[in-house]
């Protein structure tokens, strides 16, 4: 019987598995890098241990330090979480080398699976040769040979991209996995991703536990996850389970696994295994009605699975919530996190309020899961949840979450009555209306992103609480004379109002009335409907929440700052990072065209790109590699062809 659990892993996945083990009756270790010593799955151990150091490759990536930390804590078994060294068949054998119980499938299986390039031969599925790519091969989509998350991920459409996208590539891979090994396979376009998850244990039993589609993703890393998958029918599902079963016993599998597919015109290509847990794993537990780390758990200490697994029920949907700015490219945003509520959904979360989200890791707060007893009903669900919740802090996806679950290309899915027959396949005709892909972002971005409409009315309500809270009377004793209106502005809303005996006079909100205002709530009628806002004011930010969603205002100064301007075609941070490496050839001086790469960061372990806002002369470059740079740092100084004439 397993007594003690070492969790070699960070944040989210950390405290998932740290709830079923309490549940269990297992006790808890943690390990933690220098940068996550105050975090929340620390907090939640019984006991932890230090990895000196802050970047993964010095940390979670180290199991030589992991294997001494769960002989070090009493530790008499390690859940590698998903993820870091999840998939490392090194790791796995020195754990179980240790003496210690490892909570995942055979060494075997790991090494069979966890090389995309091997696992595709073992399927018969060969890659591309990289010495043998010409235009016809054209899209490419270069992967990491191990991990995922769509880390060492590029798409490549022009030939002369790939050697670059290739360096990339392999950094990126190589800082988050420690292997810096990449191959190349074509590129699917318009697929959906769809995957199986399986379950198998030491006695010959697998257990098929549905599908999922993950089709909508940004960078290649999942956005939105849903059990069962829709609209497959029942022989492509049959296919999918089949080749799901192939794998496992391909590899003598035991313990919970994926089997990963691109589903384009009707035909099923294989594209890895994941020998781990996944994250959303949650859609699946909802709608089978197990817990799939306790039966991870089971299988570990040698307990045969029953015959069959419990039959499905409803439909389930999970949204990953990212510290990010959709509108910007996804820029990962770091910051504190004041509130993090989500009532109405499932939450699997990696930080609590008072958190601070850092530039090491992944940028992913947490994640909210419901389950319903048809697909529309959890979509509807998931979207008022997360629409309500109180998310202040670092900007995040949570509008584009919402928008997402409501678009038509998600939502319309024709004669889909979104629950599982009694054998596990999804019901209904097929995608007749929606378009369910992996570009589900790349056509609908824009519109997703667009502005939260009402701002104009969130600023007043703020400038109302902030009068509040400064003693202002909202009632009698008004004077009869004229007064100059109060003036009060919050990013680009400038708000100007009167409190008369009358009540509010708002001159750019005629129909408007003032039923009450305190520090942290404001009630106004809006053309005869009654809203509520709540403000919560943190420094110069303040975050005003309605029935439809969040406002961020940022209260102005009333003076502009002169060390706030910065010349034009200056090039700025957009994230905090490390200056990853200068392109060749670039330095002060040199001609650059617009668009042109000029500069790589990396945060949170995916690399961004930084280029040239306009085609004209670099006439300052502030980056090096190596350097640390802050959000809003100079990078670099392009003056435009214009500017020059």
């Amino acid at each position: 019987m397993i007594e003690s659990v070492l969790v070699a892993n960070r944040g989210e996945i950390a405290c998932r598995v740290f709830r079923t083990c309490r549940d269990l009756g297992m006790a808890t270790v943690a390990v933690f890098s220098d940068a996550d010593a105050g975090a929340l799955h620390v907090r939640e151990a019984d006991t932890a241990v230090r990895l000196p150091g802050a970047a993964p490759a010095e940390t979670y990536l180290r199991g030589d330090l992991i294997v001494k930390a769960a002989l070090a804590a009493g530790a008499d078994a390690v859940h590698p979480g998903y993820g870091f060294l999840s998939e490392n068949a090194d790791f796995a054998r020195a754990v179980i080398g240790a003496g210690l119980v490892w909570i995942g499938p055979p060494p075997e299986a790991i090494e069979a699976m966890a090389s995309k390039t091997r696992a595709k031969e073992l399927m018969g599925l060969p890659p591309l040769d990289l010495a043998d790519v010409t235009e016809a091969d054209l899209p490419l989509l270069i992967k990491a040979t191990a991990g995922g998350g769509g880390r060492g991920m590029r798409v490549v459409r022009q030939l002369t991209e790939l050697e670059v996208e290739l360096t990339a590539a392999r950094a990126e891979a190589l800082g988050a996995f420690g292997d810096g090994d990449v191959f190349v396979e074509p590129y699917i376009e318009g697929g959906r991703h769809v995957e199986v998850q399986i379950l198998a244990d030491a006695h010959g039993t697998i257990w098929v536990l549905g599908t999922r589609d993950c089709s909508l993703q940004r960078r290649h890393q999942k956005v939105i996850e849903e059990a069962p998958a829709p609209g497959l029918g029942p022989e492509l599902t049959d296919e999918l389970y089949a080749l799901a079963v192939r794998a496992a016993k391909a590899t003598e599998y035991r313990g919970a696994g994926t089997v990963e597919f691109l589903v384009a015109d009707g035909r099923a290509h294989f594209l890895e295994m994941n020998t781990r847990l996944q994250v959303e794993h949650p859609v699946t537990e909802a709608v089978f009605g197990v817990d799939l780390v306790a039966l991870q758990l089971r299988v570990a200490e040698g307990a045969a699975l029953a015959a069959t697994p419990p039959a499905p029920h409803g439909h389930a949907i999970e949204a990953r919530l990212y510290a990010e700015d959709p509108a910007a490219d996804w820029a990962p945003q770091t910051g504190t996190i004041h509130q993090l509520a989500v009532d109405g959904a499932r939450l699997d979360r990696g930080y609590a309020a008072g958190d601070t989200v850092g530039v090491h890791y992944d940028p992913m707060l947490a994640k909210a899961v419901v389950h319903a007893p048809t697909r529309a009903e959890a979509a509807r669900k998931l979207a008022r949840a997360l629409e309500r919740a109180r998310i202040h802090g670092p900007v995040t996806n949570r509008d584009l979450l919402v928008r997402s679950l409501r678009h038509s290309d998600f939502a319309d899915l024709a004669g889909h009555p979104g629950s599982a027959d009694p054998a596990g396949r999804p019901g209904g005709a097929g995608l007749d209306a929606a378009r369910l892909d992996t570009g589900f972002y790349d056509r609908n971005l824009p519109g997703l992103t667009a502005p939260l409409p009402g701002a104009p009315y969130a600023a007043l309500a703020a400038a109302l609480a902030d009068a509040a809270a400064r003693g202002g009377r909202f009632g009698g004793g008004w004077r009869n004379v004229p007064s100059q209106p109060q003036v009060k502005r919050y990013g680009d809303h400038e708000v100007r109002y009167r409190l008369t005996r009358r009540g509010l006079e708002a001159d750019a909100h005629p129909r408007v009335r003032l039923d009450a205002a305190a520090p942290d709530r404001v009630r106004l009628e809006i053309d005869g409907v009654t809203r509520e806002f709540a403000v919560s004011r943190y420094g110069d930010t303040v975050y005003v929440d309605t029935a439809s969603g969040c406002h961020t205002l940022t209260a102005h100064p009333r003076f502009t700052d002169p060390s706030d301007l910065v010349a034009p075609g200056s090039l700025l941070a957009p994230m905090p990072g490390v200056v990853v490496r200068v392109a060749d050839g670039v330095e002060e001086g040199c001609r650059v065209r617009a668009g042109q790469p000029l500069l790589w960061l990396e945060a949170m372990k995916m690399e961004h790109r930084v280029v040239a806002p306009a085609s004209g002369t670099l006439t300052a470059l502030h980056a090096a590699p190596g350097r640390q740079v802050e959000v809003g740092a100079l990078l670099a100084v392009v003056a435009s062809e214009d500017e020059e004439a």
